[in-house]
């Protein structure tokens, strides 16, 4: 643990172990290859495995170490965009299927724990969606009506959540919802896969992909996969250079993880009705003989690559947390992920939108990414399959939501704004300025350079234009990280690709800002 730490480090990355894999070493085929092992691509995998596909799946770090890991494993059928929403922007049989699709995702889960005997502190558990002010009150009812329009009729309105700590005002009570150890589900899932035949390859970076039949994937070390399928699960995809990327926004969110007495609070899965919302729930861990709870609490949201004031975000954060749950004794963990929102609150999951022949793409999770994660194997396995599945148009990747059109042109105005930093001047005038551990964008003639300063006092210098669409970068301080404020690529403080949908990292710097 440690406590109080200004390192942003999951509990997940601290508590579960995932087998090691070897990277690829020799070209091969076969029937599948799946690009991303956190859950959406693992849950294809081992479906596809199941039904006696070969399946390959390729990693560029370890399994889970995307975004899943940074995940905190709610899985739900309480949608953050709600389902009266939803009717508004497609209709009432749309909200009937998400239900259906949320619904039966949480049961794959159990069945997949149950079948393969995963010990993943998996548990069903109800879930309650909170009024932050007065003004909300009536959205909790338009939710209610919906939800029940939508299938989901056991969803009720209680005059208070069981929370005792303090009184959360009326609420929706969403039951049978479920919560498990992320890692330690996706460590057993690559067990499963790997018995029933599939391949795993970590560290495996991908450097290029291509349509067609079949289907090819290029790796850095320059080795290649041929597939009947491909399946594109890198969180953002790295196929569809635009058309997606026009279509959702990523968001850096927030998340702390305080230490309370086991049994302080009520397990349950929580969220308020802010915007951007808070969301809520228990982990209960053993530590030298100890037991006790982990409160675990995200939010703070923001644009990626358009704020660096992450201690303010987690001050915030454990303000919020302390005020409402005074039996908090210490902040044991924080940590940050990024989230795609889609235009209209759905993932993207299906064919790719570029038409790229036997290409498949899960991307958008908006939020939801371990109920839409596990919608996505469950979809995808059937359309590789050839199988009927009734989700297939509502998640359609090359769907244009309509509906959605006023958040399409909002985050279309704030992409192309970002493209006027390529003629603002820098963040400071010399990397002179640059205490170690530190990094800023610094303009030098015509281009723009990325500088940081390592603990040691060396400088490294890449071009500040990220590689996916041009963008300039930006500094995250609390993540060492540069992070593009368009699509959300994100590459470590010495340029190395981390994050899609960006392939391969910043580009040496072509003229260096010191001597």
């Amino acid at each position: 643990m440690h406590q109080n730490s200004g390192e942003s480090t999951s509990v997940w990355m601290r508590t579960a172990k995932v087998p090691e894999q070897s990277a690829l070493k020799e070209s091969l085929h076969a029937d599948v290859c799946v690009v991303g092992a956190g859950i959406a691509g693992l849950t294809t995998a081992y479906l596809l495995a199941k039904q006696k596909k070969s399946v390959v799946v390729l990693e560029g770090r370890t399994i889970g170490g995307g975004q899943t890991v940074r995940t905190t494993a709610h899985i739900a059928t309480a949608l953050d965009d709600r389902y009266y929403e939803i009717e508004n922007t497609h209709d009432k049989e749309a909200a009937k299927l998400v239900a259906d699709s949320f619904t039966a995702a949480i049961a794959c889960v159990e069945s997949i724990v149950t079948a393969e005997n995963i010990d993943c502190d998996f548990e069903r558990l109800d879930g309650y969606l909170f009024a932050a002010t007065l003004d909300d009150v009536k959205d909790l009812d338009q939710e209610l009506e919906a939800a029940h329009r939508s299938g989901l009729t056991g969803v009720e309105k209680l005059a208070r959540s069981p929370i005792s700590s303090f009184d959360t005002g009326p609420c929706l009570r969403f039951p049978q919802q479920a919560q498990f150890d992320p890692q330690k589900y996706l460590a057993g899932l690559a067990d499963a896969i790997t018995r029933h035949g599939g391949r795993i390859y970590t560290h495996t970076h991908v450097s290029e992909v291509k349509g067609g039949s079949p289907t090819q994937v290029k790796t850095r070390e320059g080795f290649t996969v041929t597939a009947n399928a491909l399946v594109i699960a890198t969180n953002s995809p790295i196929n569809d250079r635009v058309f997606t990327h026009l279509k959702q926004a990523p968001y850096q969110t927030y998340v702390i993880a305080a230490k309370v007495q086991e049994g302080a609070i009520a397990k349950g899965l929580y969220w308020d009705t802010l915007d951007p919302y808070h969301y809520v729930r228990l982990q209960t861990m053993q530590t030298d003989g100890e037991t006790y709870d982990l409160l675990i609490i995200g939010g703070e949201d923001h644009k990626t690559g358009q704020a660096n004031d992450a201690d303010a975000r987690y001050a915030a954060l454990e303000t919020w947390t302390k005020e409402r749950f005074p039996m908090v004794e210490s902040i044991e963990f924080r940590w940050s992920g990024e989230v795609m929102e889609s235009a209209d609150g759905l993932a993207y999951i299906g064919q790719s939108p570029d038409q790229a022949e036997n290409v498949y793409i899960a991307t958008g999770d908006s939020g939801m990414g371990m109920t839409h994660g596990t919608i996505a194997g469950m979809l995808l396995a059937d359309l590789i399959a050839g199988h009927k599945n009734p989700w297939e148009e509502l998640y359609n990747p090359g769907r244009v939501p309509v509906g959605a059109a006023s958040d399409l042109i909002t985050e279309g105005i704030n992409v192309a704004a970002q493209y006027a930093d390529w003629v603002t001047g820098g963040e400071i005038d010399d990397a002179e300025q640059l205490a170690p551990g530190t990094g800023a964008v610094i303009r030098h003639g015509l281009t723009k350079i990325a500088v940081y300063r390592d603990e040691s006092g060396e400088l490294h210098e890449c071009s500040a234009v990220c590689p996916h669409l041009g963008c300039i970068v930006a500094w995250n301080s609390a993540e060492k990280s540069w992070d593009c404020p368009c699509h959300g690529s994100r590459f470590s403080a010495t340029g190395e690709v981390v994050n899609a949908p960006a392939i391969k990292g910043l580009s040496p710097a072509k003229t260096k800002t010191t001597k």
